[in-house]
């Protein structure tokens, strides 16, 4: 039986996960079991793809194998309280892809639920301790008001690493809670991870609603309209499936899309549901593929199926009406019809651009627009710049000179790594040079950043620790917001990771179980470094830990004493001990402001800046752009004539590579064979070919030793 293309792909992603997760495992001081990192980086994807928020990663298990048994390896609360989504894994580690038995399947859906159930109650948040890494939600789960109000979903999410094709369990309901259950597994992953996200299919006619719409006279190569009617039950029926996952991805991020009912439409419901289609603006949504039908009674043209279904503008109005149907009982949505202007974009490649459009034409009132969330941003690109142009003064474990790797996108280094080491002892140069355990996402720089300033925006505070135990997702937004330049030097990336050194050393200092502080080590480092910020008067010296790569003894004792006195005082003044909500209040940040001046902390004198550090070189852009374009022509040049000439007669091969990219190829070959030096062009034009294919295609194929 001949291979797909799709499943030698689906091989080679799942061994680099394999890969990734051991290696991982390695560079990770702490340690953790490769199911966490498993749990880890699957949430990270369905989080990039939209389809999940503020994941956090905590593992609790009970009386396995009996009628009480229960399970959770992660757990996420949307910032408006609406949604639940619980994270169960099924790790199978085999060196294969394993398939998953209905059976297991079943346990797990058993085991997540049975955790849910017990969590309502509050007899189980009495029986942990405060410091079990589950007690923070199972307290949050009995006892906050703001989730019973405003909970109307929980998603049990099955994980795993293996292959199911069964059934998916059917909706229960727990508490007047509906439960909908997920299979994720290394398929479903493969996908998001090579396309972002899954199109939301939706079949109105299979579901009884009838779409009426015409086709807007417009006729070009970018786009199809149409104006359609939709019911209101249809759009609570697709809402309560789909919940903020409707909304499109981006848009939904700097939306910051609540599910909190509009009391203008809540008021035309309840009063004049007749008079919603004229009082309310109606929808913009986006589409891959629309059906349509002729109605058999003569009415017209009806919708009947539509695919990759994204809300560009409307998200309020879709979540009140749903909301207002659940939580007034009896009110009667049934005269509910709601404007849909449906957009059909023919050509992907003009996706991204017409859907920012109209999110920000139709949404003007919001600060931030889909471009400024997009890695492309300025700020990521010169960022990425200085971390593949400046090497650090040191390390203290090789005595060599290292890189702390930015990751603007997804996978930037694992396809960096195989770029650069094309044989083993390549790879083992570039591990040296780029450590794993000094790669950066933005999200994660958003947040060491955020954790050591306060922002204000005239009187209002902006930025601070309290932002940063939302979540990765609203912290990051709240940082692109408070960016003053988009563009950055060499003094700011060194701050930067001066920064990131502190807070990953705080981490260490706070420890992990059984030695810990505590549980709240997401919350207690943020607020203790916020705190450290408060009290140097932001006149620590950044640039002796970037040149040390370490801080100081005297600077970890103090963290230590820092991260003790805020825990202390979060579990102590946070109302019915909701300490992880507590903590994502002002007033929470504000109030540790006020009794921190009862006490005499200073920093130690030699971590304070001095005059000598004031004085440091900044790097001109263009030595920074040469620098970077040395980098890349290093890495064409490292990939020998012969892998060039494979690479020539895979893109010659291959259909969906432009011809340009072919020829590059070719030349690249040639010149590198013949000891020509490519020119500039050719070789940005290879670099490029290279990131395009790198995942795609044996040819880099190699046994590749653990990353250290």
């Amino acid at each position: 039986m001949i291979e797909t293309i799709e499943n030698t792909e689906l091989k080679r992603f799942y061994q680099s996960l394999n890969q990734d997760l051991k290696s991982t495992q390695l560079a990770t001081e702490e340690g953790g079991t490769l199911e966490q990192f498993f749990t880890q980086m699957a949430t990270d994807l369905l989080a990039e793809a939209g389809e999940t928020e503020n994941v956090r990663v905590s593992y609790d298990e009970k009386a396995l194998g009996t009628k009480l048994q229960h399970k959770i390896n992660a757990y996420s609360i949307s910032d408006n309280y609406e949604t639940i989504d619980l994270f169960i894994t099924i790790y199978k580690g085999s060196d294969d892809i394993a398939r998953v038995g209905k059976d297991e399947i079943e346990t797990a859906s058993k085991r997540i639920t049975n955790f849910f159930r017990k969590g309502l109650l509050k007899d189980y948040v009495n029986e942990i301790e405060e410091s079990s890494q589950i007690f923070d939600f199972a307290q949050t789960l009995s006892n906050a008001d703001e989730l019973r109000i405003n909970l109307v979903r929980v998603n049990a999410i099955i994980l795993t690493d293996g292959s199911y094709l069964g059934e998916i369990p059917k909706t229960i309901t727990i508490s007047d809670y509906n439960i909908y259950f997920r299979v994720i597994d290394i398929t479903y992953l493969f996908q998001i991870d090579e396309k972002s996200h899954l199109p939301i299919e939706i079949d109105f006619k299979e579901d009884g609603f009838d779409i009426p719409c015409i086709l807007a006279p417009t006729d070009n190569e970018k786009y199809t309209s149409y104006l359609a009617i939709i019911p209101g039950e249809a759009l609570a029926n697709i809402y309560e499936r789909f919940g903020s996952r409707l909304l499109e991805q981006n848009v939904r991020s700097f939306l910051q899309f609540s599910g909190k009912i509009n009391k203008g439409i809540r008021n035309t419901i309840i009063k004049e549901p007749h008079m919603f289609l004229a009082f309310n603006n109606g929808l913009a949504a986006t589409a891959e593929e629309v059906t349509l039908v002729n109605d058999e009674n003569g009415r017209g043209i009806f919708i009947s199926k539509v695919k990759d279904f994204q809300i560009v503008n409307g998200g309020q109005t879709t979540a009140s009406i749903y909301h207002t149907y659940k939580k007034d009982k009896g009110v009667d949505i049934r005269n509910i019809f709601v404007q849909l202007k449906l957009t059909i974009i023919k050509n992907t490649e003009y996706y991204s651009d017409i859907v920012s459009r109209i999110s920000e034409y139709a949404n003007t009132q919001n600060r931030v627009s889909v471009a400024d969330l997009s890695s492309n941003r300025p700020f990521h690109i010169s960022f990425e710049k200085l971390s593949r142009s400046i090497l650090t003064p040191f390390d203290n474990s090789t005595g060599k000179k290292t890189r702390w790797f930015y990751e603007r996108s997804r996978g930037q280094y694992r396809n960096a790594r195989l770029k650069e080491g094309t044989n083993s002892s390549k790879a083992k140069a570039f591990d040296l040079t780029n450590p794993k355990k000094q790669v950066v996402s933005k999200e994660e720089l958003a947040k060491y950043i955020n954790s050591y300033q306060e922002v204000y925006d005239g009187k209002k505070l902006i930025i601070g620790p309290h932002l940063v135990a939302k979540g990765n997702q609203k912290n990051y937004i709240g940082f692109l917001n408070s960016l003053s330049n988009d563009t950055v030097d060499n003094i700011y990336f060194e701050d930067a990771i001066a920064k990131t050194i502190l807070f990953r050393s705080a981490e260490k200092i706070y420890g992990i179980k059984p030695y810990a502080i505590g549980d709240m080590r997401y919350i207690t480092v943020p607020y203790s470094l916020s705190l450290l910020g408060i009290i140097s008067d932001n006149k620590l010296d950044l640039y002796k830990i970037w040149k040390a790569q370490q801080i100081s003894q005297e600077l970890s004792e103090l963290l230590k004493q820092l991260m003790i006195l805020c825990e202390n005082f979060i579990k102590e003044t946070a109302p019915g001990s909701l300490y992880g909500e507590w903590a994502k209040k002002i007033e929470c940040w504000e109030s540790l402001k006020v009794y921190i001046k009862d006490f005499d902390i200073d920093i130690p004198e030699e971590d304070k800046v001095s005059k000598a550090n004031l004085k440091r070189i900044r790097i001109s852009d263009s030595e920074i752009d040469n620098s970077f374009y040395k980098e890349i022509e290093s890495t064409v040049k490292s990939v020998s004539p012969e892998k060039w000439k494979d690479i020539y007669l895979y893109c010659k091969e291959n259909e969906e590579i432009p011809e340009y990219f072919t020829i590059a190829a070719h030349n690249i070959g040639r010149k590198l064979k013949e000891g020509i030096r490519p020119t500039s062009k050719e070789i940005i034009m290879a670099n490029e070919l290279l990131n395009k294919i790198i995942f795609k295609t044996p040819i880099f194929d190699r046994e590749v030793e653990s990353i250290k």
